[in-house]
């Protein structure tokens, strides 16, 4: 009994260990302008810092993917000396080709880093829309457009990248990574408790019909990273949607 009582302690104090792990991810790397976390077996999320006068030192997140040596990045850092800190992280570290890069949206915090990636000849993806205002932003352009939803495959995996609808800008989109049910909503999706933030160029009247259409469509997702914020579930999206229900400008 005693035996018993003891390896029952021992399998719940291992559980318990296990889901602390969970809330509180280590880093699996770290430097003072960047962070990355293991999320699943194949896919990390990388933090790195925007400054900004408003909102001071933001930290801003994206996604990496992997399969049989191969990576996929969702999201630039904001600059090109960061992002080459990213890149050869990845072919280090993971010893991993990076075969594409896509943006989703035109905001710095998404494609900033972007020239780095193609000084490396790394392909690059966006929304048609996101093509559009950078060009008009006069930032560096993503080299291949999409209108509506575009799969872009990594090792044996694949990703789905889809413009659901309008929000944070006009051409924010989100990838989906189904294999791990991991959904990278970017600035469309918001942390659990985070303000409304930057909405210069959003459309606020439209956001949370826009989330609604992403719960309803992957509704099996269980990992959300947000752009900027603590990854969680599907209650980003819950929260998004109510942050922006009948919501205005002000």
């Amino acid at each position: 009994m005693n035996k018993l009582f003891s390896s029952y302690i021992g399998i719940l104090i291992f559980f318990l260990s296990c889901k602390n792990q969970k809330e509180a991810p280590s880093y699996v790397y770290e430097s003072s302008s960047m962070k990355i976390i293991q999320l699943s077996p194949h896919a990390y999320q990388h933090i790195t810092y925007l400054k900004t006068k408003e909102y001071g030192n933001v930290p801003c997140n994206g996604m990496i993917v992997t399969d049989t040596n191969e990576a996929i990045v969702f999201d630039t850092p904001a600059d090109n000396k960061v992002a080459t800190e990213l890149i050869n992280w990845i072919e280090d570290s993971l010893s991993s080709t990076i075969t594409g890069v896509v943006t989703t949206h035109f905001h710095i915090d998404c494609l900033g880093g972007l020239q780095a990636f193609h000084d490396r000849k790394i392909p690059s993806y966006a929304n048609t829309k996101t093509i559009d205002l950078a060009k008009s932003a006069k930032k560096e352009l993503p080299k291949n457009g999409f209108d509506t939803s575009m799969e872009i495959k990594v090792g044996t995996k694949k990703v789905i990248n889809s413009f659901i609808g309008e929000g944070h800008t006009a051409d924010n989109i989100i990838s989906y990574f189904p294999s791990e049910k991991i959904l990278f909503g970017g600035c469309l999706i918001k942390s659990l408790g985070a303000k409304k933030g930057n909405l210069n160029d959003a459309n606020v009247q439209e956001w949370s019909e826009t989330v609604k259409r992403i719960t309803s469509k992957y509704n099996e997702v269980e990992i959300v990273i947000p752009g900027h914020g603590a990854t969680g579930n599907q209650e980003l999206l819950q929260y998004t949607i109510e942050l922006f229900q009948n919501s205005s400008v002000e």
